[in-house]
Formats: structure tokens, sequence, C-alpha cells
């Protein structure tokens, strides 16, 4: 067996599984899950359409490219979202998810044969990183978000010899689980430490149609088209129809960019046999040639989060995010409860699951930035929202004074 498995962390959700092995939730309240980030609107009717019309290709092989119709589709939405201008055939590449081309893309640019290079990462994280760092035989550097600053990274506090090692950096804006969305001047800094050592930096966007106010978070390729780098060198955007079209079960995306990367990726892909079935790939042309349904999914998202947060700000430090559908709420200190023990109880006593925030981040230094903080995913419908933050503020007001022995799971 490849030794390198032995590295990876069990998945925050099978940490919550075992978190959650002697709890028995309250069985006077139905089950509500805020813990998986998976959304659950209704997939597009236009989309389902096209998937269902369009299975006479499955008598064939896809190309790993991607038919010229999806090509040309997810070309048009950059270029109507961020005003680019890319070639489809050099600068794109369909790939079946956002989660998939992330670890495959760390296989494909990480070369570990002159001694573990470092892939940085911000922390918290999405623990795709992490894995596809290990797995390509590089050391993942967990650079911290500072609540002070919205959550902002604190990339000047990665040493510069790491910097020095680097070979990928993993970005995401808007960020999961802190919704952080980097501004212009931040992307700048970046492009140039990417410029001054090499590295390339996959930029994880999969929350960027879900935000709460005008105008839209920024892109990383539009950043750098803003910055004088027209020809993405070393930048790499990674983008889903997952959320942005409620479809998690299409397992569809795109990644756009440096044509030189583009073109070793297809490569890498090809061997890989990735390539997108038939009639996903036409189910993804319709639903980057439609907006309607984004906006109208976009605005139930703000809904849900203008009624919830201000609920839940009764009685947690929790604020609207800049982007995404997560809150990312501290636990009082008045509880007596670490993350785990907050979302051990409020199952136990009200049956809703949250994640603890410490299972998505690593200790840098003996902090974990995570620790102390609750996921919440506002993903069902906004009364079922509703509901869930309703039994967290009972539960909050009902044990804010009470001492930690008698607070039971």
């Amino acid at each position: 067996m490849n030794p390198l498995l032995s590295r990876l962390q069990p998945y925050p959700f099978e940490r919550l599984r075992q978190l959650f092995a002697g709890v028995t939730p309250a069985a006077a309240y139905s089950p509500i899950s805020l813990g998986m980030g998976e959304p659950r609107h209704p997939a597009p009717q236009l989309v389902k359409d096209a998937l269902i019309g369009h299975l006479a290709g499955l008598g064939h092989y896809p190309a790993t490219a991607g038919e010229p119709q999806l090509r040309a589709a997810c070309a048009a939405w950059l270029q109507r979202r961020y005003g680019l201008a890319l070639d489809p055939g050099r600068q794109l590449l369909p790939v079946n998810g956002s989660r998939e081309a992330l670890f495959a893309f760390a296989q494909t640019v990480i070369d570990p044969s002159q001694g573990p290079p470092f892939v940085v990462c911000p922390n918290p994280f999405y623990q795709i990183y992490e894995g596809a760092a290990l797995l390509a035989g590089a050391r993942p550097y967990y650079a911290c978000s500072d609540p002070a600053r919205n959550f902002a990274v604190d990339w000047d506090a990665v040493p510069a010899n790491v910097w020095q090692r680097t070979q990928l950096l993993f970005l995401c804006s808007p960020g999961n689980p802190t919704g952080a969305v980097m501004p212009l001047a931040e992307w700048q800094k970046l492009l140039a430490l990417s410029e001054r050592h090499g590295f390339v930096i996959a930029s994880d966007e999969c929350y960027s149609e879900i935000y709460a106010h005008d105008p839209p978070p920024l892109g990383g390729l539009q950043a750098a088209a803003a910055s004088g780098r027209g020809d993405f060198k070393n930048l790499i955007a990674f983008t889903s129809l997952s959320k942005r079209s409620n479809v998690p079960g299409l397992r569809s995306g795109f990644v756009a960019g440096d044509a030189a990367l583009i073109k070793s990726f297809l490569l890498y892909r090809t061997y890989h046999g990735s390539a997108m079935g038939p009639s996903v790939q036409a189910a993804s042309t319709a639903a980057w040639g439609d907006e309607q349904h984004v906006q109208e999914n976009r605005a139930r998202y703000r809904e849900k989060f203008a009624r919830v947060t201000p609920l839940l700000a009764r009685v947690m430090q929790v604020a609207l995010p800049d982007a995404g559908f997560y809150l990312w709420a501290r636990v009082p200190d008045a509880f007596g409860l670490d993350d785990t023990g907050f979302a051990q109880a409020l199952l136990a006593q009200y049956n809703v699951t949250v994640l603890p925030g410490s299972y998505l981040a690593r200790a840098v230094q003996g902090h974990n930035p995570g620790a102390g903080r609750v996921r919440m995913a506002l993903v069902a419908e906004t009364e079922e929202c509703m509901q869930a933050a309703e039994r967290i503020v009972q539960f909050a007001r009902s044990h804010a004074d009470r001492p930690p022995s008698s607070i039971s799971t």
C-alpha cells in the first residue's frame, strides 16, 4: 500500500460520526442537520431536462477535454461574470466537480523529487487541500485566519523560507467555513509572491455565486487581469455547479487559467480516466447558460440569512458572512463547553447537528483557529433553518448560566 495513505486524517464527518456515537438525540424534536454543506434547494428543471434529453450519448466514450459546446458555455459564463475573454480550447477544462479536480491538480503540479515541498493553505480549510498535498508527497503549511480582520488569512505570518519551498498555494474565496472574500490588494500580494517564488495558485471559488450583497465576490482570474497578469501565469481557478445550481450529484465544474497548466492537467486527466459523461455535459451546458435560476437561488439564501442571523446573534457571536452559505459562530464562554461539547449537547437536547470548528482546522503553535466555533450550513429550506435557529436560542438561554458539570450530553 502507498505509505502516504497513513498520513491522511479522518474526514470531518467521520469524526462527527464518532463524536455522536454515544449521543441519543432528543426524540421530542425532529432531526435538523446544519452539519454538511450539501445544497438542498431543488435542482433547476432545465438541468434535469437536458440530462434526460441527452441519454443517447451514453453509447460513446466522451473526450477528456469535453465537448466544444460545453467549453464555449463555460467561457461565455466567465465573460458575463468576470468580463474575461478566455480561449475555451486552451485555457479551460471541464472537470467532475471541484473536489476531484483540486485533488488531482496537486498530483499534476507537485514535484517532490528534491525533498518534500510545501503546499500552503488557509486554516481553517477544506480538508481536500491537506489530503492532496500529503498524497503528492508535499508538506502542508497552515496559514491561520484572523477573526479580528473578518477572518482574512495572515499571509504575512508565513515564513520566507516556507514561501521559497512552496510549490502550490490553495486559496478559497469565498472561504469555507468563514465566508470571507479576498479583496484585490490581498490577491495582488499573493500574485506577487507567486511570481517571485514560482509557485502555482489553485483558487477554489465554488461559493462565488452565493453572496449577501452586491457587488459579487472578486474572482482570482479577474484579480489577475486587473493586476496586469492577463496570461494568468501559474494561476488556475476552480468552479462548480454544485452550489451555484443546486446539483451536487451532477459532479460538474470546470477549471480555467494558465494555458500551460491546463495542457499538463489535460494530459494527467487523460490517463486518470476522468472524462465527463455526455449527458452530464449537456446538463452542464444548460446550467452555465442560464442565470435566472442562480438569481432565484441567491435570493433564497439571502432571505434565509436575513432571518436566521439576527436570531442567533442574540445568544452567540455570529455575523452575516461576505458570501457562501455557512455561519461561523463562536460558542459563548459562559456555556463552559468547547465546540465538540456544544455539538454533542445540542444534538442530545434539541436534535440539531452542527459541525465543530476544530474539525475544520489544524493546530498551529498550539492553537487551533477553529476551536470554540461551530459551522452551520444553512442549506435546508428557510423554515427548517428557522426552527434550528430557534432551538439553538432555547439551548443557549437554558445553558448560559448553568455550571459545566450540569450540562448533559
